[in-house]
């Protein structure tokens, strides 16, 4: 039932092997289109990026394609332009064929590394990410981005590895500070979690990432007033973002209080409908105030996005007891077992309760 969140160590600098002197202080009008090389287009497109015309950009990238199809720059930096537009697919290709032609521009690789972790591509993320620390072993940024993907597909010994190296090089990155704590308070180590995130947010007071993290962290701690200030600055700052309201209706369930977790779990559903853990987290709080029906519901749509999620599976078994449907809860605690999940010794004493009472049927 925690929610933290991690950062990517983003850097949208435009990729360019042209010479930028000449056009350093010209503005982009000023250009003439008469006699242009590929170079001289890219340089043009890259003032548009940076001025944050990025249509006008994709345009003079496409124009330096034209003139040299072999030119990796241009496709890179059009990628760029294009997943700023929400032009994702067309992103995706442009970085595919820098790649083809360059297989070592490191802005290529971070770009579609950072686009395949926000498609949950984690594994196509972490070998974009391991390429990029090959090509620059001292770029901090690929390291806490080979963190943050590690991190998402569970090996959190070897992000934690890459955390301390990312630290190593640049110990004033905020991120893989923030992204630390995070993988520390998964694996329980709370103390060394809450002094990451202290460390995170004295590099960037206005880190969403790390206010979030210790507010989870200080739930968990039982301080909910310490978790509320830190939970609604970052919500505050990031209003868009769901798990921030998820753990804030965290917070208000270990406090007690079903009615605002219910308000902030549903405010984390609208913004996020494919978070599993938010949909497990309503059916409890449902089920908390005898909303027994939809709880289940709630249960049976976490496990249709995730259905490994041992969580819902549990809480399923729960409520299919509850509901007095024997046969479908024998079903969800053997599935609670068939995941790998130890059941606690309460729920191991309903499960032999429901075989029980199916034999005397």
């Amino acid at each position: 039932m925690r929610g933290i969140l991690l950062a990517l160590a983003i850097t949208l600098s435009v990729s360019s092997t042209a010479p930028a002197q000449q056009y350093a202080k010209v503005a982009p009008e000023a250009l003439s289109s008469r006699s242009m090389s590929a170079a001289s287009y890219l340089e043009r497109g890259n003032i548009w990026f940076k001025q944050g015309e990025y249509e006008r950009a994709i345009v003079d990238y496409s124009l330096a394609i034209a003139f040299d199809t072999r030119f990796a720059d241009p496709y890179c930096n059009r990628g760029m332009a294009r997943a700023l537009k929400g032009d994702i697919i067309g992103a995706l290709q442009d970085f595919d064929i820098a790649l083809a032609l360059n297989p070592r521009l490191a802005t290529a690789l971070t770009s579609r590394g950072l686009l395949r972790f926000s498609k949950k591509e984690f594994a196509a993320g972490l070998a974009d990410f391991s390429r990029v620390v090959e090509i620059d072993p001292r770029d901090a940024r690929a390291w806490a981005n080979r963190c943050a993907a590690r991190q998402e597909l569970g090996d959190s010994d070897a992000a934690l590895a890459d955390y301390a190296e990312a630290i190593r090089l640049n110990p004033r990155l905020a991120d893989p500070w923030s992204n630390r704590c995070g993988a520390r308070y998964l694996r329980g180590e709370l103390s060394a979690a809450l002094c990451d995130c202290e460390q995170a947010l004295k590099l960037n007071p206005r880190d969403v990432i790390a206010l979030n993290n210790r507010g989870a962290i200080l739930t968990d701690k039982g301080d909910f007033d310490g978790a509320f200030a830190n939970l609604d600055q970052a919500i505050t700052l990031d209003p868009g973002q769901g798990r921030l309201y998820y753990n804030r209706a965290r917070a208000w369930f270990f406090k007690g209080s079903a009615e605002r977790a219910l308000s902030d779990v549903d405010q984390a559903i609208k913004l996020d409908a494919n978070y599993a853990q938010a949909w497990v987290t309503r059916g409890m709080i449902r089920a908390q105030v005898r909303d027994y029906s939809r709880a289940l519901a709630d249960f049976d749509q976490a496990i249709k996005i995730n259905p490994r999620l041992a969580e819902a599976w549990r809480n399923r078994a729960v409520m299919l007891l509850r509901l007095y449907r024997l046969p479908e809860a024998d079903a969800a605690f053997a599935r609670v077992r068939e995941l790998g999940e130890r059941l606690k010794p309460e729920a191991e004493q309903l499960w032999r309760e429901v075989r029980e009472r199916l034999k005397q049927k």
